[in-house]
């Protein structure tokens, strides 16, 4: 879930910059922000595969 809130805190960052006209801060932030969540999708899939095994 960590990883997660990190990347809605990077879009609402996107947001505001994007707002108020930061250019370069909007396309950092928006970058940052679809990689961590692209991340967390994988660690979430791999967490469902592995944990739905059973011993």
């Amino acid at each position: 879930m960590t990883m997660l809130r990190w990347a809605a805190i990077f879009f609402i960052i996107a947001i505001v910059a994007a707002i108020f006209g930061f250019g370069g801060i909007v396309d950092a932030a928006a970058g940052v922000a679809k990689v961590l969540f692209f991340i967390f999708l994988i660690l979430f899939v791999v967490s469902l595969i592995t944990g739905r095994r059973s011993a």
